[in-house]
C-alpha cells in the first residue's frame, strides 16, 4: 500500500469515527454493534469515491474514540460538538503531521440504522500539491451482524484490503512528519 493510500485510509477511518468522538459540549451516540457500510464521496483530493465496511462493537468504538478521534485533545486546539434539532454539528482545528486542518461537520441520522456526515475542511501546511479545501459526505448504513471471520475493528477497504482499527496506531507512524523548525 502506498503512503498516499495509507494516509487516505487513516483519514477515512478518522472521519468514519466522527460519531464516536469524545464529547465537549454534547455527547455523540455510539453506533450499534455489527457491520456498517460507509460510502464516502470526496472532492478536492485523491480517491473521490470509496466504499468500505467496518465491523464494530461498543468496546472497539470506545477504543477508536479515545485513540483515533479527529477531536483528540493531543492534536486539536478546538473541538466543539453541539446537538441540533436534526443531529449534531462539530467544529475542530487540528494539527496532524505538520498540517493544520479546520473542519466543520454536520451529522444527521440514527446510530442504530443509518447516518450521514457532511464535512468540509481547509488545510494549511503540508507538501505542495496537497488539496487545501475538501468536502466529504459519508453515508453509513448498518448491514447486520459482522460476517464470519470478521472481528470487531476490522475494516474492509476497496480491493479486498483488510485492516483492523487496533493496527491504525502503527499506520500513524507512516504519515509524514512535520518539518523541523
Amino acid at each position: 500500500m502506498t503512503r498516499q493510500h495509507v494516509s487516505l485510509a487513516l483519514a477515512a477511518c478518522l472521519l468514519a469515527g466522527l460519531p464516536l468522538s469524545d464529547a465537549t459540549a454534547a455527547e455523540l451516540p455510539v453506533r450499534k454493534a455489527g457491520l456498517w457500510e460507509m460510502k464516502m464521496q470526496r472532492t478536492g483530493g485523491p480517491a473521490p469515491q470509496m466504499t468500505m465496511q467496518h465491523c464494530t462493537d461498543e468496546t472497539t468504538d470506545k477504543a477508536m474514540s479515545s485513540s483515533f478521534s479527529p477531536a483528540s485533545t493531543d492534536t486539536c486546539s478546538k473541538q466543539d460538538i453541539r446537538k441540533t434539532a436534526t443531529g449534531y454539528v462539530t467544529d475542530s482545528v487540528c494539527n496532524v503531521a505538520g498540517v493544520t486542518m479546520t473542519s466543520h461537520s454536520e451529522i444527521v441520522g440514527d446510530f442504530n440504522s443509518a447516518y450521514t456526515v457532511k464535512a468540509t475542511s481547509q488545510s494549511q501546511g503540508g507538501p505542495p500539491g496537497m488539496p487545501r479545501d475538501t468536502a466529504m459526505t459519508i453515508e453509513a448504513k448498518w448491514l447486520g451482524a459482522c460476517k464470519a471471520g470478521q472481528k470487531p475493528g476490522d475494516i474492509m477497504m476497496p480491493g479486498g484490503v483488510k485492516m483492523n482499527i487496533r493496527d491504525m496506531e502503527k499506520l500513524k507512524g507512516l504519515l509524514p512528519k512535520p518539518a523541523a523548525k
